[in-house]
């Protein structure tokens, strides 16, 4: 595995800057990825070479747009391995994407009763949708405990679920401790019981290779931004049975194949569930973010967040008064943690006066913060244009700022 770092750093101009007269040290990866030349000049392209409305249009910018977008999806569903492109829905993000099959999938599945499960370590966007139709439909929400190490059982799972379990909804890897669940075994025993699931992905699809035939999941989620991408743009990728029979979470243009005032029928898969003019260039960006990728290599990716992560757990660990949170063997490129008292917004402010930017609060998953008995926690999270010296520096200015407290 040899990845030309310097080269890979200079398709991203952000990471160049200094910050009150600091060279950046960007670990906020979690929370959005910078986004290279070639994405950037994509956009540009686009807006500047064949911007129209995408589809309905017969002259020639709408059929290139409309090529370029459907050329997205197809880039998105070889991605991930779908069987068909139609499978391929897109969102707005993920938190859109969870939204749309809560509702769509409630309204055919759930009433009063029946159960939905999620983990105690879900963000935000895979809690509050299920409360939104627990509200509208009376479905019920079990949580899967975590373990002392801050992961979860299976037998855990399996005790929760009953004959009105509908779904089980989860995450591959927390953006909190960047633990990562075994999914594969989940689905299989959500499966055992003809119980769909849904994996967010969010923090795993721009670090670890899926293949969502061979995983064999329902429903997967993620979002543009978190891969190098533009924002603004998410996927839903579901199964065929499952989206032919969800009725539309919006409607309006694009999603209808002939409107009366007494009737609608609905257009074909993926437009049934894409109302309204899509995010073309967006889309199309994305595509070319997934090239960039593919074009550094999935494996090649892991394997060099994998090293820059050992290496930040073995200087974080020798810091006097560090805690980290999550203890699991297997985890992603995100790190947790706190610094004796000092408040992780004190410590998260000062650090950025020394041009090193990384996140703090609950980071949406306040419930998992309850679990844990905290409020929340500093959070460094790692992409392969990352290198050992600046979690060096990340090293030196939390030391730095420790010895102020």
């Amino acid at each position: 595995m040899y990845l030309d770092i310097n080269a890979i750093r200079n398709d991203f101009p952000i990471l160049s800057q200094e910050v009150y007269g600091k060279p950046l040290v960007y670990l906020d990866n979690a929370a959005t990825t910078q986004k290279p030349l070639q994405v950037l000049r994509k956009m540009e392209e686009v807006y500047s070479t064949i911007n129209a409305n995408i589809h309905r249009g017969t002259h020639h910018l709408s059929l290139l747009a409309t090529e370029s977008h459907e050329e997205a999806r197809k880039t998105v569903q070889n991605f991930i391995h779908a069987e068909k492109a139609s499978e391929i829905i897109f969102t707005r993000g993920a938190t859109e994407s969870i939204n749309l099959v809560a509702s769509s999938f409630c309204r055919l599945q759930c009433k009063a009763g029946d159960e939905i499960i999620l983990t105690t370590m879900e963000h935000h966007a895979n809690i509050v949708p299920w409360q939104i139709q627990r509200g509208i439909t009376g479905v019920e929400i079990k949580v899967v405990p975590l373990t002392e190490t801050g992961e979860i059982r299976l037998e855990d799972i399996e005790e929760l679920i009953s004959s009105k379990t509908k779904l089980i909804s989860l995450t591959h890897v927390s953006n909190v401790s960047g633990i990562i669940n075994p999914i594969a075994e989940v689905i299989r025993l959500a499966h055992n019981y003809n119980i769909p699931v849904l994996i967010d992905a969010s923090q795993s699809v721009p670090h670890i290779p899926l293949n969502v035939k061979e995983l064999d999941c329902d429903f997967l989620v993620f979002s543009s931004h978190k891969m190098y991408g533009p924002t603004g743009v998410g996927v839903l990728y579901g199964k065929e049975t499952w989206l032919e029979k969800m009725p539309p979470y919006q409607g309006g243009g694009e999603m209808i194949a002939h409107v009366t005032f007494e009737k609608t029928t609905f257009n074909e898969l993926p437009f049934k569930f894409e109302a309204g003019t899509p995010d073309y260039v967006g889309s199309t960006a994305l595509g070319e973010a997934i090239r960039y990728i593919e074009s550094i290599g999935l494996d090649n990716i892991r394997q060099y967040e994998k090293m820059l992560l050992d290496y930040a757990l073995e200087k974080l660990t020798q810091i006097n008064g560090m805690q980290i949170i999550g203890n699991a063997r297997s985890r992603s490129s995100v790190l947790s943690f706190l610094v004796s008292n000092i408040h992780p917004y004190d410590m998260g402010m000062l650090l950025d006066r020394l041009g090193i930017a990384v996140r703090t609060g609950h980071h949406c998953a306040q419930p998992l913060m309850d679990a844990l008995g905290i409020e929340g926690t500093l959070r460094a999270s790692f992409a392969f244009y990352n290198t050992r010296e600046e979690i060096d520096i990340l090293v030196e200015g939390i030391q730095r700022v420790a010895k102020m407290f």
